[in-house]
């Protein structure tokens, strides 16, 4: 396939009409959060696409697409990247959200990845130029890091991690790279178990319902009982040593959490636990619902537990996936889980100063991020060879991505155009 196959974007006859897919969307999630998850995508373009994967994945549906297949995070747009701290205390910059995993063409994820760094841009008053370098930067690091990973050994691809403390070294911006050094300084020194929301007194611990969150972790009794009935049900699918390490301690607290922008309307919970010394450990219930790529991508795997699919994507992706990672083996109340720890909110925190304040490195380092997802779950050498195969030289695979994510970012301004008319008239509730 020529690179020009995979440039550029047109509306095909007959295009599913992206608020009516947001309408059939909110059918299947919590009516009183679904005000919340409009008015987030409202906010702004990019807003909206956080928002619209299964809008997305609709449009990439209907365009000739590469035939080589990886395990795809499915929802790859800037936001999904961030850092955290690996087992060992090392701080990682990887994809952080595997909700819409499933196997598919490799380009899609990327082709939503240089689409929002096109569409952020935009939002933060970039020229078109320069969201075009965007696009094309994300894109080129992409291609050079496969061709880096096809080098090595499978086992040498797989541990391969993104540090993010070196990645911040990197920064040829001498101010901007000493600030963003000192800020993983204090992340690393804060504490890694979310004890900013954890009450301690002489009686036990219990979870705090911060202001800095306003609202968006509440203690919802109505919820508590599915709650309690998934993390009951998960630890049946950990390993049999992480079931052990988790039966020394015990469910004290727990409250419903509203997260995101795509996700808000699933259900989403933290569990506060503790061990018999009161040590507290935080893990997340989040509901997993089937992929969007998986209506788009017939003859795909099933699963029976929406959650199992999740893990397993995460598991294939991501270069330092949690101990506690792990599903509900059933459906309970009618919805799928999956639990894992909760994300340090200090160390993502410093994975969105570097998207808000050097959007050029950040394509870079999600370019080079997501060629490592890619190159861990699947074979680098035949990606690689596939790159290669597309262009007679090493640009036009680059320029092919940027067109599709210029001209997707218009039509993304379209749509959300469309979306904040259909709120206006009460199209959507």
């Amino acid at each position: 396939m020529k690179p020009k196959r995979l440039a550029g974007w047109t509306p095909p006859p007959g295009r599913a009409d992206p608020v009516a897919i947001l309408a059939a969307q909110g059918e299947t999630r919590i009516g009183e959060l679904l005000p919340l998850r409009y008015a987030r995508m409202r906010a702004s373009p990019f807003a909206f696409l956080r928002g619209a994967a299964a809008v997305m994945a609709g449009d990439l549906a209907t365009q000739p697409h590469s035939g080589q297949m990886v395990q795809l995070c499915g929802d790859a747009h800037l936001a999904n990247f961030g850092s955290y701290a690996s087992p060992e205390g090392m701080p990682v910059f990887d994809l952080n959200d595997f909700d819409e995993t499933y196997p598919g063409p490799f380009e899609w994820d990327l082709k939503r990845l240089a689409a929002s760094l096109a569409v952020s841009g935009r939002d933060a008053g970039f020229s078109d130029h320069d969201c075009r370098a965007l696009a094309t930067r994300a894109a080129r690091h992409y291609r050079r890091h496969i061709g880096r990973l096809a080098r090595l050994s499978p086992l040498e691809a797989w541990h391969s991690t993104i540090n993010l403390g070196a990645a911040i070294a990197d920064i040829d911006h001498h101010k901007l790279r000493r600030r963003l050094e000192k800020r993983l300084r204090h992340a690393m020194e804060a504490s890694q178990d979310h004890y900013d929301l954890v009450n301690t007194d002489g009686a036990g611990i219990s979870l705090k319902e911060p202001s800095s969150h306003t609202g968006a972790i509440r203690h919802l009794p109505q919820h508590a009982h599915t709650i309690e009935a998934a993390f009951a049900a998960y630890p049946a699918t950990l390993q049999p040593h992480c079931a052990d390490l988790f039966s020394r301690y015990r469910l004290v607290d727990r409250a419903f959490k509203v997260v995101g922008v795509g996700s808000v309307g699933t259900f989403c919970a933290i569990g506060l636990f503790a061990s018999a010394a009161n040590a507290p450990l935080l893990l997340q219930v989040k509901e997993a619902q089937v992929s969007v790529l998986a209506r788009n991508l017939p003859g795909g795997p099933a699963y029976d537990a929406q959650g199992e699919r999740v893990v397993i994507g995460q598991r294939r992706l991501q270069a330092q996936s949690d101990i506690f990672l792990g599903w509900t083996p059933a459906p309970i109340g009618g919805r799928h889980f999956y639990v894992r720890r909760l994300k340090d909110g200090h160390l993502a925190q410093i994975g969105a100063t570097i998207e808000s304040d050097m959007l050029r490195f950040t394509a870079a380092l999600c370019g080079r991020t997501l060629a490592r997802a890619h190159g861990r779950a699947g074979d680098a050498a035949t990606l690689a060879h596939a790159i290669a195969a597309f262009s007679d030289t090493r640009g036009d695979f680059d320029t092919a991505i940027a067109d599709f994510a210029m001209d997707y970012a218009d039509q993304t301004e379209r749509d959300h155009a469309a979306f904040c008319r259909a709120l206006d008239c009460g199209k959507l509730a």
